[in-house]
């Protein structure tokens, strides 16, 4: 298979380097991508005020337990891609990119279905205030009513990271997070549309995304080149897909439906909590982004090289990820944890909501680096194929046990910084488990020789 200019063979060549220079691309995006929401926040909590700021903040969960199902999915074709461009197979390359993109434009009609019929259930399951239920229903809808230019936006970058190109995702994010700040203001600032306002911006601005990566994959000259004629079902690259991409799908979608349950938590003390959360959680978001874009590149570094046998390569990739996800985390925590209030009062200037988002940045902000263990090494797993044991692990630590201490620390307890601290507990007992894991499995491997 002849390497495009714009794709990168990482089974040769520096380690770091490479890693580092395929992140960088993707965190550049992830910032982006991350702007869709913490603009809206941003408009919506000056513009609107604080209950606007809590809806918007609070149906992050219900969106995530729809979309992070069709990302797990995404997860498993691009392994099947990367892997198959790793071992130089074109046929098979072509083949899993017409499957992934005719499954993607079948699950746009379901989940724009079950995104707008769940939204009421899922708002009341929460116990949102009365005060916000309306705007985040109406929010909501509209989201889910365009769902459809993320979902295939997120598919064709994926594609296209699996071949190695990071950079023109990238690009297209630039241009739609542009698009969305553009509109959120004046919608929201100029139109006075209020919330709607605010979900319609971020829909046009996917659907611009996805129009933008879908004609660079018609146009590609690589093996990855889509053409409409050719899409249809392979049900052995389905299944292939399916058998990896599923236990991801599930883990992300269930832990997204857990953190429905832990939002009814905080949505117990109240509106001004409820928006100093959002301000955290959009916050927070920004400080994960570096060991995110790092585990994402892992997980192709991994795909290729064990498409083409190299295992020392593998390993040694993995231990490089975690050294660089650890430096970057607290390059970007240290001036978080100085300029708290200051951050939180770009969302919303009331000295409430102020006091409960910085509290919770600093209370919360250390553990970030525990949560890159758990980031790269379930990365790597899925790049080898394995991502049966990644969900198991992450359902375990942030499903089962988050939820039983919640319900034990909000009885015994009820403080905001107890319940807050369900999620670095999650994250302490994923990563201690998946580095045992980690370990025992590449023993096992290299044991039974399936390598």
């Amino acid at each position: 298979m002849q390497k495009r200019q714009k794709e990168i063979d990482m089974t040769s060549g520096v380690i770091w380097k490479q890693l580092l220079l395929f992140a960088l691309p993707l965190l550049a995006g992830n910032v982006f991508q991350q702007f869709y929401n913490t603009v809206d926040s941003i408009v919506v909590g000056n513009y609107v005020g604080k209950e606007a700021l809590a809806a918007v903040g609070s149906v992050g969960p219900i969106i995530n337990s729809l979309i992070g199902f069709f990302m797990g999915l995404s997860t498993g074709a691009g392994v099947v891609i990367s892997q198959a461009y790793g071992a130089k197979n074109s046929s098979r390359v072509s083949r899993a990119v017409h499957t992934t993109l005719t499954m993607t434009f079948l699950l746009c009609i379901v989940f724009t279905a079950a995104g707008i019929a769940m939204t009421p259930p899922m708002l009341r399951m929460m116990g949102t205030p009365e005060d916000v239920f309306p705007e985040a229903a109406e929010y909501l809808k509209i989201y889910f009513a365009g769902v459809s230019g993320l979902m295939v936006y997120n598919m064709g970058a994926g594609i296209l990271r699996a071949v190695g190109d990071s950079k023109r995702p990238l690009y297209f994010l630039i241009f739609s997070a542009c698009t969305n700040t553009v509109l959120d203001v004046v919608c929201v600032a100029y139109w006075r549309m209020g919330i709607a306002g605010a979900a319609l911006a971020t829909v046009v601005s996917q659907l611009l995304s996805a129009v933008l990566v879908m004609i660079v994959l018609m146009h590609s000259e690589g093996a990855y080149r889509v053409r409409f004629r050719a899409l249809r079902l392979h049900m052995d690259m389905l299944r292939e897909i399916v058998r990896i991409g599923f236990p991801a799908a599930v883990q992300m979608m269930i832990t997204s439906i857990s953190n429905v349950f832990v939002q009814s938590y905080i949505n117990a003390f109240g509106s001004s909590v409820m928006a100093g959360w959002s301000a955290y959680t959009k916050i927070d978001q920004f400080i994960l982004l570096p060991m995110q874009s790092v585990a994402l590149s892992v997980t192709t570094f991994v795909g290729q090289n064990y498409g083409a046998r190299q295992v020392d390569r593998i390993k040694k990739g993995t231990w490089t990820a975690i050294r660089m996800a650890f430096l970057l985390t607290v390059i970007l925590m240290l001036p978080v944890l100085g300029f708290a209030e200051e951050l939180v009062a770009l969302f919303n200037n009331e000295s409430e909501v102020i006091r409960y988002g910085s509290y919770l940045l600093r209370l919360m902000s250390p553990f970030y680096l525990v949560c890159a263990i758990n980031q790269i090494y379930s990365s790597s797993l899925r790049g080898l194929g394995n991502t049966r044991a990644p969900m198991l692990i992450m359902l375990g630590a942030f499903v089962v046990f988050r939820q039983v201490y919640l319900f034990l620390a909000s009885r015994l307890v009820g403080t905001l910084k107890v319940v807050a601290f369900g999620y670095p507990a999650g994250w302490i007992v994923c990563s201690v488990t998946l580095l045992v894991y980690y370990r025992w499995y590449w023993r096992k491997k290299e044991r039974l020789g399936h390598l």
